[in-house]
Formats: C-alpha cells, structure tokens, sequence
C-alpha cells in the first residue's frame, strides 16, 4: 500500500506543475487573447447597431419624405384639376356668350329680313292696288268687244 501511496503522491507530484501551468495558461488566455477579442466584438456590434440604427432613420426619413411628396403631388394635381375646371368654365362662358352673340345678330338680321321683306310685300300690294284699275280697265276693253260679238 505504500507503494500505491508513493506512485499517487509520484503522480501528484508531476500534476501540481501541470495544473499551475494550465492555470497561468488560462489567465494568460483570458488578458492576451479572451479580453481583447471581447472588447472587439462589443465595439463592433455597438458600431453595427449604431449603423442599423441609422439606416432605421434614413428609411423613416426616406418614407417621410416621400410621404410629402405624394402629399405635395395629389395637392399639385388637384390644383391643376382645379385650374382646368375654371378654364373649362371659362371657354363654356365665352362660347355660350359668342353663341348669344350671334344668335342676336342673327335675330337682328331675320327681323331686319323680314321688315324688308314686309316692306317689298307692302310695295307690292300698293303696286298691285294702283295697276288693279287699269287692269281691270284692260280685262274689260278686252271682255266687252267679245261678249258684243266684236272680233279683235
């Protein structure tokens, strides 16, 4: 038994260096290599969440902006929509008072026809008063010697 005692404490003996040098190892590990790389990665994720935070904020503004601008283009078309209307509105009422326009020039034109006309037919019918007696005198000259059995 004495023996297995001193192989345990032989091998004991040889593990305690080991296990100290693990140790200093892992020490040694966490300051030159475990510490700095942690350090890295923490800068480069708050550089990266920084970065996604700032494009979240360009894409807000982007879609804000283009808000504004669908805004400021639906305004633009109703105006124009509006202006095209008042123009509309506007040849309409130069169109219906040119047609007003012309429709009295032409009523005025009729009515002055149809005085003149009135006139010529009142010109006529005096004409034909005055001629009725003489025709009437002829219709009886060229009458009577037929009906008194006188030739012509």
């Amino acid at each position: 038994m004495d023996e297995i005692l001193q192989q345990v404490g032989t091998l004991l003996l040889g593990a305690i260096p080991t296990a100290v040098l693990f140790i200093v190892l892992v020490i040694a590990y966490q300051f030159l290599v475990q510490n700095p790389l942690t350090r890295t990665l923490k800068e480069r994720r708050a550089r990266t969440q920084g970065a996604i935070e700032d494009a979240q904020k360009a894409i807000a503004q982007a879609e804000e902006r283009a808000q504004e601008y669908a805004a400021k283009l639906r305004q633009a078309r109703a105006d124009v929509y509006k202006l095209r209307e008042q123009r509309i509105k506007q040849w309409n009422a130069e169109r219906d008072a040119a047609l007003d326009v012309a429709r009295r020039s032409a009523g005025q034109k009729v009515g002055q026809a149809k005085a003149q006309l009135e006139a010529e037919a009142v010109q006529a019918r005096q004409t034909i008063q005055a001629s009725a007696g003489e025709l009437a005198s002829r219709v009886v000259r060229a009458v009577l010697p037929l009906a008194a059995g006188g030739t012509r």
